[in-house]
C-alpha cells in the first residue's frame, strides 16, 4: 500500500534516521544505535530518539524520562547510555512530533528500529546484520528475514543507505562497514543506577560462582562473550524482554545482567544484593563514520563539522 501511494506517508521538518534489521532479533541493533548516537553527539549534532517501546505497559505517546514499564526496556537503556531526547508511539511520527514539539532544538531524528514502519518517511537507513546474514533467505514464518528485498534489490542498497556488520565480517554479499562488540567489565547494580562512570574488569571481579543472566534475542551471545572474557559462567536464559517479576537466580546469588535488563532490577530489590552490569559497546570502524558523515552533509547543508 505505501510503495503503491495508497497509504499516507509522512515527513518530519527534519531528516530521519532508522536503524534496524532485515532478520529477526539479535543483530545488534541497539548498540549500533548507541554508537550512532555518540558519533553525532561527537559532532555536536542535536538528536532525538523515537520507538514503538516494545512491551511497555503503556499507550500512547510517553516521552522520557519514565519508567522502563512506560518507556520499554531497549528505548529506556538508549536514553540512560545517551542521554538523548526520546519518546516511545505506537505511531512512530507521532512520537517524533510530540519529541519535536518539546525539543525544538533538535536536528535529526533517530528511528529504534521502523526499517518494515513506512508510514514514517525516513533520509538514511542504517542495515545491521550479524553472523545469520540473511538466513535462509525466506520471510516469516518459514524464514527469518522480517521484510522482502523490495523496493531496492537486496543486492544493490540505494545511496540512502549504509550497511553495518556487528560481528565483524561480511554474512551477506552486501558491501559495508565492520564493527565490533565489546565487553570491558563490570559494574554492581547500585553504582550502575548511580550512573558510575568506571568498570572492574573482569580479571579483577571477585571470585564466585558466576552466573549469567540474559533476557535477549540471543542470550547465548552474551554467555559466551562472558566466557571468552575467562569467566566460566553458569548461563540463565530467559525469552526477550523478560520482565524479571520472579528472579531466576537463588537469593544473594552473584549474577551478571546486561543493561537491557538491569533497567527492569531496582539496586535495592531483595535477591539483587549480588547483580553486576555488564555494559555491550559496539565499535565501528573508521570508514564507517567517514560515510555518515557525507550522508550527513547532504541532509544537513547549513551544518560544518569540526
Amino acid at each position: 500500500r505505501y510503495r503503491c501511494g495508497l497509504a499516507k506517508v509522512e515527513r518530519l521538518p527534519v531528516p530521519v534516521i532508522v536503524i534496524g534489521n532485515w532478520i529477526t532479533g539479535g543483530a545488534g541493533k541497539t548498540p549500533t544505535l548507541l554508537a550512532l548516537l555518540a558519533q553525532l553527539q561527537a559532532w555536536g549534532l542535536r538528536a532525538g530518539v523515537v520507538s514503538r517501546g516494545y512491551g511497555r505497559r503503556s499507550q500512547g505517546v510517553v516521552l522520557a524520562p519514565a519508567s522502563s514499564e512506560q518507556l520499554g526496556d531497549e528505548p529506556t537503556l538508549i536514553h540512560r547510555r545517551s542521554r538523548a531526547p526520546l519518546a516511545v508511539g505506537e505511531r512512530r511520527a507521532e512520537a517524533a512530533r510530540a519529541l519535536l514539539a518539546q525539543h525544538r532544538e533538535l536536528q535529526l531524528i533517530v528511528c529504534d528500529d521502523g526499517l518494515q514502519h513506512h508510514a514514517l518517511a525516513r533520509d538514511l537507513e542504517l542495515w545491521v546484520f550479524d553472523r545469520r546474514g540473511l538466513g535462509n533467505g525466506y520471510l516469516l514464518p518459514a524464514g527469518p528475514l522480517r521484510q522482502d528485498h523490495a523496493p531496492a534489490p537486496i543486492t544493490q542498497p540505494g545511496p540512502q543507505h549504509i550497511v553495518l556488520y556487528s560481528e565483524g565480517h561480511a554474512s551477506t554479499e552486501l558491501p559495508g562497514f565492520m564493527a565490533t562488540r565489546q565487553l570491558c567489565g563490570a559494574m554492581p547494580l547500585a553504582a550502575w543506577w548511580q550512573g558510575a562512570p568506571s568498570l572492574t574488569p573482569f580479571a579483577a571481579l571477585p571470585r564466585h560462582d558466576w552466573r549469567a543472566c540474559a533476557g535477549l534475542a540471543s542470550p547465548e551471545a552474551f554467555f559466551d562473550a562472558l566466557r571468552a572474557q575467562g569467566l566460566p559462567v553458569q548461563g540463565l536464559p530467559l525469552g526477550d524482554h523478560a520482565d524479571f517479576h520472579d528472579l531466576p537466580w537463588p537469593p544473594g546469588a552473584p549474577v551478571l545482567v546486561t543493561e537491557k535488563d538491569a533497567v527492569k532490577l531496582a539496586a535495592n530489590r531483595p535477591g539483587c544484593e549480588q547483580v553486576w552490569v555488564v555494559p555491550l559497546d559496539l565499535l565501528p570502524e573508521p570508514a564507517f563514520a567517514a560515510a555518515l558523515k557525507a550522508h550527513l552533509k547532504a541532509l544537513l547543508p547549513a551544518w560544518t563539522p569540526d
